[in-house]
């Protein structure tokens, strides 16, 4: 599989996501347990040396089973998290993002996933407007995490080609980790900057929000006529596509399946051809 650099380490193009392991609406224990921890070990088993997680996947649910699963840690796993949101009592998401709680929230996933530093944290952007200002404190406690060695770059989330910017002036960036799909394509500009600098960019939501029904992505005519003529599955279909986009673009598709994570790690080895292009490329138009 191509390898791309993420911080100070070089990385499987598709990765692992964790976002699915915990319960309905990543929150509480998951549904299986002991599958859970053997989708993870298999994926390591698989080649799978990137995983995406947060301490508010579940809470801590997410990072717990990772830790259980896989430690101690194959010394080329890069595990990476993200700040800047919390969780109540019923599952929602709140703003965590104070330069204060943005560092709580790091040394969190450093004392769940038992580590002393991960080797990228993003700082999700959850906010609307977020004024200059406060981005700039932000990116402040971001740096000084780094600094300090309990991360070992800094990623963005959520944001504009502008923030990016900002942010470049400021520092290194390690990863970009931004919406992306055949349906959604408003981060095009930002994969466009990464790609032109050497960042990683990590598509979130490659198969369409996993919270609408129906998905706009795995339900769309197109891609499900693709697939079909293929002989792949629509989820194959779409990641294929966002994968080709550039070289730097980095998958994390998530999985609590060990056939949808054996599915998903194929894709490495799937062509689009002249045609399932055409057809995709009438989605956006």
């Amino acid at each position: 599989m191509q390898r791309f650099p993420l911080g100070r380490f070089s990385v499987a193009r598709i990765g692992f996501g964790a976002m699915q392991l915990p319960g309905p609406g990543v929150f509480g224990p998951p549904q299986d347990r002991d599958q859970a921890l053997a989708v993870l070990r298999r994926a390591v088993d698989l080649g799978v040396d990137h995983i995406d997680t947060s301490q508010y996947y579940g809470p801590d649910v997410a990072n717990e089973l990772i830790r259980e699963a896989l430690y101690p840690y194959p010394e080329n796993l890069a595990l990476v998290s993200k700040v800047g949101a919390r969780r109540d009592e019923s599952g929602g998401w709140l703003p965590y993002n104070e330069p204060d709680e943005l560092r709580r929230g790091i040394e969190d996933n450093l004392r769940t996933l038992g580590v002393e530093q991960l080797a990228a944290v993003n700082l999700r952007m959850i906010d609307d407007v977020t004024p200059e200002h406060r981005f700039d404190d932000q990116l402040d406690a971001m740096i000084a995490a780094r600094d300090d060695g309990l991360i070992g770059g800094v990623g963005l989330s959520n944001v504009t080609r502008e923030q990016l910017l900002r942010a470049l002036d400021r520092t290194d960036v390690a990863c970009v980790q931004n919406p992306l799909n055949l349906v959604d394509r408003a981060s095009m500009p930002v994969l466009e900057e990464c790609t032109s600098r050497g960042i990683a960019f990590v598509p979130f939501f490659p198969l369409g929000s996993g919270f609408a029904r129906p998905n706009p992505v795995l339900d769309n005519e197109q891609v499900l006529a693709t697939a079909e003529r293929l002989g792949v599955t629509p989820a194959q279909v779409a990641l294929a596509w966002v994968l080709g986009l550039a070289p730097n673009v980095l998958l994390i598709p998530g999985t609590s399946s060990p056939q949808h994570l054996q599915d998903n790690l194929a894709v490495a080895d799937i062509d689009l051809d002249d045609q399932a292009q055409h057809q995709l490329a009438a989605i956006a138009a």
